[in-house]
């Protein structure tokens, strides 16, 4: 796209029928945003209001609207341009059958909120993940295909294309013993977190020469924004950590089996990618009218404008979110003067266009989920003293080819805070000899599930490959407030 600008399709779709008032509102909706008056969005939404009662528009001295409103008005009263209803779409009366992932671990706000993504008239198929819990919409751990023209940005989620990154080095897993001094020493040197936090210094910024960036003028804005966010981490569950990895014999592909030193990390597109998903979730709910229990699945149609540049700025975020993390291990790795033998990496806050077992073109929505297509390898983490691991697809077709992200919360952050002993949180912490640097009572072992019995109830979607000890930890200090 060369430049935003409002379509006749957009005007249209509002319940504008008459060619020459259609004209007008296309020219002073174009001229104010040709000339910056109001984004798109507001344009768009007074027009609505306009359409469903010009008067205040119209009585409104030297208002951008007025001669649209008084246009309007003229034309009801010659029975012209007679108010249209807008789109309201309806859920479906049957809840289609779905898959659920250990049954046993899953909250019932989260079983709730899939019931509804299941019935929303876009939605082809559905599966609930075993660490799933209550989200926005979509709950976290749900997996939802819709049809294929469709996306939903709160079933992509607020952190667009949380990824996940490993990287394996030809080091023995005991130099986190060894050398704890010096590799908590790479983590605050390299690594920095929090809402704001920026970085001044890069290893690759060849990312910002790509013209995407020139694509829209929301991405356009947010550029500057992401450039100094490179090479950053978020809050809440976000990390980076040194752990021992484990991996069994012929596992992976030219690593003996045996205990490695590894680096893992937990992060998505920071800021860039939040705004992304503020602007256009606000879009798809002006847009798309659904009952107040699925207010959150309103979807963008690709054959639009706002579909299409929501398209283009999440894939962008994803290049981001993979682009931050390997700013981070890259660092970490020029600083210890070894380049890592394999890297791992996947996202799981993210839609991808893939087909269904029937061959159906779909949307698949992994809010909190895992790709697991046959043969791809992922990583599902535990907590700051919990295992993780590294794991091949099976590409269960039930499961839209899918896995958990992690273990799963137990509890809220608010419920954390009331009830998780610090005292208890440090024992842990001691008994499996774990650094943490930064990080608080939200983010406690304890508040998430077992991730041993995740890993069993989702032992027909992957094959674990290889586990992941944490040993030492950075996360955002304590008075970071949690934005995953």
């Amino acid at each position: 796209m060369e430049k935003i600008k409002i379509s006749n399709n957009e005007l249209t779709s509002l319940g504008i029928n008459d060619v020459k008032i259609l004209e007008n509102f296309s020219r002073v909706a174009n001229g104010l945003l040709k000339h910056g008056v109001m984004d798109k969005e507001q344009i768009l939404a007074n027009l609505e209001a306009l359409i469903d009662d010009p008067m205040p528009y119209a009585l409104k001295k030297g208002g951008k609207f007025k001669n649209l409103a008084e246009a309007v008005i003229d034309l009801r009263k010659e029975g012209k341009f007679l108010k249209q209803p807008r789109t309201n779409f309806a859920l479906k009366q049957e809840i289609a059958d779905f898959p659920v992932y250990g049954m046993e671990h899953i909250e019932v706000g989260a079983l709730a909120q899939m019931k509804t993504a299941i019935k929303l008239p876009i939605a082809v198929a559905g599966a609930l993940m075993p660490d799933a819990h209550q989200g926005y919409g979509l709950p976290i751990g749900g997996v939802l295909a819709t049809t294929a023209n469709t996306i939903i940005p709160f079933a992509v989620g607020v952190d667009i294309a949380c990824r996940m990154c490993l990287s394996i080095f030809d080091l023995p897993a005991g130099v986190v013993d060894t050398e704890t001094d010096m590799l908590k020493g790479l983590l605050l040197d390299h690594t920095n977190f929090g809402i704001g936090g920026v970085t001044k210094t890069h290893f690759d910024t060849s990312l910002f020469d790509s013209p995407v960036w020139s694509e829209t003028k929301t991405i356009r804005n947010l550029k500057n924004k992401a450039y100094s966010q490179l090479g950053t981490s978020g809050t809440g569950n976000h990390f980076v950590e040194w752990g021992e990895l484990t991996v069994a014999e012929g596992a992976l592909e030219g690593i003996p089996a045996g205990g490695y030193l590894a680096l893992l990390s937990h992060s998505g597109s920071r800021g860039f990618g939040g705004s992304i998903a503020d602007h256009y979730s606000k879009i798809a709910v002006s847009k798309t009218k659904l009952p107040q229990e699925a207010k959150h699945l309103a979807w963008l149609n690709l054959d639009n404008d706002e579909g299409q540049e929501y398209w283009i700025a999440m894939n962008l975020a994803g290049d981001y979110a993979s682009a931050n993390h390997h700013e981070i291990h890259n660092k970490i790795a020029r600083a210890l003067n070894l380049k890592p033998v394999m890297m791992i990496e996947n996202h799981h806050n993210f839609a991808w266009k893939e087909q269904l077992a029937d061959g159906t073109e779909v949307m698949v929505h992994r809010k909190g989920a895992t790709p697991a297509g046959e043969g791809v390898l992922g990583i599902i983490p535990g907590s700051m003293s919990t295992p993780g691991f590294v794991v091949r697809g099976k590409g269960d077709a039930a499961s839209i080819n899918s896995a958990s992200h992690g273990a799963g919360r137990l509890m809220s952050r608010s419920a954390a805070f009331k009830t998780v002993d610090p005292k208890a949180v440090a024992a842990n912490l001691a008994d499996k000899r774990i650094t943490l640097m930064g990080s608080d009572l939200d983010e406690a072992p304890m508040v998430y599930k077992d991730i041993h019995a995740v890993m069993a109830a989702q032992h027909d979607l992957v094959d674990v490959l290889a586990s992941f000890q944490p040993r030492i930890v950075r996360m955002a200090d304590a008075k970071e407030k949690p934005e995953d």
